[in-house]
Formats: structure tokens, sequence, C-alpha cells
């Protein structure tokens, strides 16, 4: 039994380990079929966070999955063959009051854990365990796009948020929305904003490619910066890189009454001059509400699963810009200019 394997806290430890049984608990016997890389893997094998399960040293990672169930109980609502994604975050033993309604994205206590990152084995493994309860059927026609699941469900609970939000004034009406970032959770907000009927907005530092012609499929504007954005005022800003400049920047050009939801995760940078007192005053007398947004329960992801069946199929394949053969599997892991989702195939 194959895994990709990291031990959290120590830099580039990440090896391809030959386990005795598959990781996990649960009801449900699931194969994988592909595994979607992301930044926060990256982080983790670079040994900037990451918690191994409870009396282990290794964690297995990945936390964004497609599998196959071959074994499941009558009870379970699941079949052999069945399509599956695994919900990333379980909620906590305690549990916090949020928990203990399945909001377990809301955790106020932080003693949630999470597949791949925080006390879970991930899904990087030639089969694993997963309970039913955490398990998402897809769609069989989306293909191998469906792994494309648990960063949509990321988008799907930003974008339930700022709805919720955005009702609070009862004539809310918006018409345009800027995100800021084209990797794939930029472009999936873009998409979630397109099915909308948004006049949509993506900035990105890529000029060329494979990201701007994105874009432009869903019928958005790219921008190479934003100083490109010109008098742009959105209403709405889904911020997707965690660069302090650019949550700045967009929370300067809202549009009164406007509401931005930051995904990004970023790095501290205090050398970013603020004038705190300024943007204070615009945010107040402009009616802005700035949030953040991470993670999704279970909710979520059947939003975001009904996006996907929604989209065009082919731009959800163009999407997945690399797919790794199970045999190469560390080329997953090393950065390519042109890289938009890099996912591996297990049994290739």
């Amino acid at each position: 039994m194959q895994a990709i394997t990291v031990l959290p806290g120590v830099a580039d430890s990440l090896r391809l380990e030959n386990l005795q049984q598959p990781p996990g608990h649960g009801d449900l016997l699931v194969e994988a079929v592909a595994l979607g890389v992301c930044g926060t893997d990256l982080e983790i094998i670079a040994g900037h966070y990451g918690q191994a399960p409870p009396g282990r040293e290794q964690l297995v990672l990945g936390h964004e999955s497609l599998g196959r169930v071959l074994r499941a109980p009558g009870s379970s609502g699941f079949d052999a063959g069945d399509m599956v994604v695994g919900i990333v975050r379980h909620p906590d033993p305690q549990p916090c009051p949020d928990c203990a309604i399945g909001e377990w994205d809301m955790c106020g206590n932080g003693f949630y854990t999470e597949h791949g990152i925080k006390a879970l084995d991930g899904f990087g493994a030639e089969q694993f365990f997963l309970p039913s309860a955490m398990a998402v059927k897809v769609d069989p026609a989306l293909g191998l796009a469906a792994v494309l699941l648990e960063p949509a469900s990321i988008v799907a609970k930003a974008w339930e948020h700022v709805d919720r939000i955005g009702h609070r004034a009862l004539a809310w009406q918006p018409r345009s929305v800027l995100v800021t970032g084209a990797g794939p959770i930029g472009l999936l907000a873009a998409l979630m904003a397109s099915q909308r009927g948004l006049d949509v907005h993506v900035v990105d530092r890529n000029t060329t490619g494979l990201k701007p012609s994105l874009v432009r499929q869903l019928g958005a504007t790219p921008y190479d910066g934003m100083s490109a954005l010109g008098a742009l005022a959105p209403d709405i800003v889904i911020e997707c890189t965690g660069a302090g400049a650019v949550a700045l920047d967009v929370m300067r050009r809202i549009a009164p009454g406007g509401i931005v939801c930051l995904t990004g995760v970023g790095v501290d940078n205090p050398a970013i001059g603020v004038d705190f007192g300024h943007l204070n005053r615009s945010l107040v007398l402009g009616n802005i509400v700035v949030f953040g947004s991470v993670n999704a329960n279970r909710r979520h992801y059947q939003a975001a699963a009904a996006a996907l069946d929604r989209a065009d199929r082919g731009w959800l394949d163009r999407v997945i810009s690399r797919r790794v053969p199970q045999a190469r599997w560390r080329e997953a892991f090393e950065r390519r200019r042109d890289d938009v989702k890099v996912i591996i195939e297990f049994g290739k």
C-alpha cells in the first residue's frame, strides 16, 4: 500500500512509503483515483506547519481527493463503484457549539482535525478509509474534474457568506465582481460569479498563457495588474492572493455598500505602509464589509458539486493543467510556470 507521506515540521521530508494497511478510518474503503496538489501541501512539505495523527510521526499528505468506493456497508448510502470526495475538516471531539450543529468550518475552539493537514491522514494513498458521513458523492460524468470539488467548496462557502452579508441591504443588487488571482480558487470564484450573471473582472500577474485564456472563456475580463483596473469600483471582491498590498488596494477601490471576501492566506509584511485612519473612515462611511473565509462543511461541498455540474466540461478539464502519473508522483510537487491545478493520477 503506497502512500505519500511527510514528517510535519521537517522540511523536505516528502517520501513514498509502503504502509501495511490503508490509512484513515471509517466505513468506506476507497480506491484513490486522483489527488490535487495545492499551496497548503507545499507549505507542509517545507516544514511550515502540519500535524501527524496522535502517536505517529508521519502524516499521509493530500486533502483534494477523488476516489472510487471499493466497499461500503448497506446502511451507508454508498455503493461499490460510487465516485466520492472526502470532506477535509472534521468536527472537534469536544465539540464547540458550531461543530455540534455541523458547522465545523466555523469551529470556535480550534480542536478540529483535517485530512492531510492536521491530525488526520490525508488522501495521498492508493486506498484509504473514509467515514460515509464525511464523503460526498460526485457525478462520474465529471471525470477527473471532480477533484476540483474541494477547492470549489471553499469558494461556495465564500459566495454563500457574501450573499448573506449583502442582504443586510434590502435593495442589494450587485452588478460587478473583482477576483484577484487566477489560480484554481480565483478561477472557480470567477466561474461561480459568471454563473450568477455578474460582470466579472479577474486580475493576475500572468499576461499570456492558460490563465487569461480561462478567464476569457468564462466571458470575464482579465487584467495584468491592479493598476490596469483603472477606476473600476466593484460591488464584490473575492481576494485570492493573500498579498497584503492587493488586499489593501481592493478595500480602497470597493464600491459603497460593497463586500470584500478574503480567501488568500499571506505572510506578514510590516513594511506595507497603511494610513489606517483613512482606511477606517472609508470603510465606515461606505458601509463596507471585509471578512475572511476558510474551509467548508457539507452543504458547501454540495453547492460546489452543483456549480461544477453546471460548468462547461471542457473549461473544467483545462483548469487541470498538468496530470502526473502515480509513477512520477514527485513531479507534481515541483512548481512550473504554467501550472494552474496539478493532480496525481493513481494507477498510472
